[in-house]
């Protein structure tokens, strides 16, 4: 990989939560990634806990294209499980009404923050046959079974694999238990709901199988839809810890115990968000969706900085400080960028480019990122601006928080330009009177000049 003069060789590692080890992060085949993410359940506005897993794996993105790889990304949508169920009834409208709202505004979100959409959005209602043909198939394979009531279960004692991802011990471990609900406790290592039949408090929701009318359970619903989309073996499946028991262990175990392939090379799994310190929860009055922090005067930007500036695997502590902090550094970047120029860097601006890379290729350790970058700040100011633009451009790649939500520079025409040209003359031999004629005159023509200890600067009045 090369950046401006510096040949970068550093190979882009992350944390396998599978094998709990450090690993290259090569595609299995045509140098392009194929990445499942855990998405939303659309019953609510998203919080500010789940935004924390969608920016890592947005960096995550980012910084496999940052390495000239491609990306296949699949997200989900959990449409129909038991809290959608339960909103769309006691709000008294149709699981798809009720759900579009908040698919909706989860899009709306994902712009606000400056997150890359996915290649791919599979809603779970749209794949019930794909689901069924998937449980069909673990019931000829003698792994799940049908219950009296009409629900169909998966028997994880008949899949030997059980257990390898969150590293379970059975012999310590209460299991036998039937687990309807779409979430257990890790204490409760159960047989897990792949269909389940209908009942009266489902309502209209419901759809005919050969077991009966029913509905999929959740965890079914993301091994049908990523093998679907990716294949029966892909490279990378993420989420946030919490879901790395029960529901990614389900999901392997579904996978594998169908296809008798290993479904995903490496998991990767994000630290949890908290508050002030504490859980997030309504009873604390800390918990926040992203439109209550825009509501509060803060931007998608200054969130955005603050939900990326930890590593992945670290819990990040999210308070108010911390986005005025994010304010206050943005302010210092914005103030380096405006005067830096296109060009060729220095070398100093490639050692810090070649910094940030190691960094982000370093199970993208986003804290030495930014450390590079405000390197690059404090020795661009220290040298009054240099041609250190593409350099600022090279690292937003990954940060996405440089340029965004900031107009692109207008370029300056030609006369306009030349306007400058004069002006500099004029304050190159302190005729201050000429230099303040000229800067009205461009100032009428539109554009405004701007002098600091770097030179003037030109911009576009709006």
């Amino acid at each position: 990989m090369r950046h401006f003069g510096i040949i970068c060789v550093t190979m882009m590692k992350v944390f396998n939560s599978l094998t709990r080890r450090v690993e290259d992060l090569e595609p299995i085949s045509d140098n392009e990634i194929r990445l499942y993410t855990c998405g939303p359940t659309v019953y609510n506005f998203a919080h500010i806990g789940n935004f924390r897993a969608y920016t890592f794996e947005d960096i995550l993105r980012r910084v496999v294209q940052f390495n000239g790889m491609k990306i296949r990304q699949v997200m989900n949508l959990t449409d129909v499980d038991d809290k959608t169920i339960r909103g769309a009834n006691a709000a008294g409208v149709k699981l798809t009404d009720y759900t579009k709202t908040y698919k909706d505004a989860f899009f709306a979100d994902l712009k606000k923050l400056n997150i890359q959409p996915a290649e791919v959005y599979p809603a779970a209602t749209d794949h019930i046959p794909e689901m069924i043909s998937l449980v069909e198939k673990l019931v000829e394979k003698g792994v799940a079974y049908k219950s009296d009531d009409g629900s169909v279960y998966f028997n994880v004692r008949a899949f030997p694999g059980y257990g390898k991802l969150a590293h379970i011990d059975f012999d310590h471990q209460q299991t036998g238990a039937r687990c309807a609900a779409d979430e257990y406790d890790k204490e409760n290592v159960g047989d897990f709901a792949l269909w389940k039949a209908w009942e009266e408090s489902d309502g209209p929701v419901g759809w005919d199988s050969p077991w009966g009318r029913g509905r999929p359970g959740w965890h079914i619903e993301c091994s049908a839809m990523s093998m679907k989309y990716l294949g029966e073996t892909f490279d990378l499946h993420t989420g946030g810890i919490d879901n790395l028991f029960p529901h990614h262990e389900n999901e392997i175990a579904q996978a594998e115990a169908a296809t008798g392939k290993p479904f995903v090379k490496t998991w990767m799994h994000c630290a949890h968000l908290r508050v002030n310190g504490e859980k997030m929860s309504k009873s604390l009055g800390n918990f926040f969706t992203l439109r209550d922090l825009l509501d509060k005067g803060w931007t998608g930007r200054e969130i955005r900085y603050v939900l990326i500036n930890a590593h992945y695997r670290q819990g990040l502590n999210f308070a108010f400080s911390a986005l005025e902090d994010a304010r206050k550094a943005l302010a210092r970047v914005d103030a380096c960028v405006e005067h830096a120029t296109d060009g060729t860097p220095p070398e100093w601006a490639e050692k810090c480019l070649a910094d940030f890379t190691e960094a982000v290729n370093d199970d993208l350790n986003i804290p030495r990122a930014f450390a590079a970058l405000f390197d690059l700040v404090r020795q661009t100011n220290a040298n009054n601006g240099a041609p250190v633009l593409g350099v600022f451009k090279r690292m937003d790649e990954v940060l996405g928080v440089i340029f965004f939500g900031k107009a692109e520079k207008a370029e300056v025409p030609a006369e306009i330009q030349a306007l400058l040209d004069k002006r500099a003359e004029a304050r190159a031999a302190k005729n201050w009177a000429e230099s303040d004629r000229l800067r009205d005159e461009i100032a009428a023509a539109g554009w405004q000049v701007k002098d600091s200890k770097a030179g003037q600067t030109c911009s576009k009045l709006a």
